[in-house]
């Protein structure tokens, strides 16, 4: 029996991204530019970068439907999808990429059984090994988290009080 499948994925991946909406929506465009470092990404092309970070899974799961990838050529794998992320320039552009691209991957997702989630796929390297489906899709969530996580000092460093703060500091309110 499995206690955390496809749908749970879903469901945990939808939270997530919700919650990057919501920081995408609180940081004013104006500030998308914003770099804490010269040598990091701006609000927007990280906001952008994780719009589109399900791209290498849906490539490997869904288009090419992938065992292996060795003999994957990462680095022209790289240049296409940071191409594809600097053609969201906009705020409203960025946003509509979250959201849509989000809703449609957690439905991909959702629809998924245990017997593709458990397939492995071969990775790189010595010695050599594989993943699961599952480890890898799951990374897609991972991945966004992480970078929310950088975006949530971005906001700090704005002056911008993160919502989960906001909606923490609400529930901590003594009721009258």
């Amino acid at each position: 029996m499995t206690y955390y499948g496809a749908h749970e994925l879903a469901a945990s991946l939808r939270v997530v991204r919700n919650n990057t909406v919501q920081i995408a929506e609180d940081i004013p465009e104006a500030q998308y530019g914003f770099k804490p470092s010269p040598d990091c990404r701006s609000v927007g092309e990280l906001l952008a970068h994780i719009a589109l970070g399900y791209q290498f899974q849906k490539l490997v799961h869904v288009d090419e439907k992938r065992t292996t990838l060795v003999g994957m050529d990462f680095g022209a794998l790289i240049g296409r999808f940071r191409d594809a992320e600097a053609k969201l320039a906009t705020k409203a552009q960025i946003l509509d990429a979250l959201k849509h691209n989000g809703a449609a991957w957690e439905a991909w997702i959702d629809g998924l059984s245990d017997d593709f989630l458990a397939e492995r796929v071969a990775m790189p390297g010595e010695p050599p090994s594989s993943k699961s489906r599952f480890e890898m899709i799951l990374s897609t969530k991972e991945h966004e988290m992480h970078h929310r996580g950088q975006l949530m000092v971005f906001e700090r460093l704005l002056g911008i009080v993160p919502h989960l703060t906001r909606e923490r500091q609400a529930r901590m309110q003594p009721q009258k």
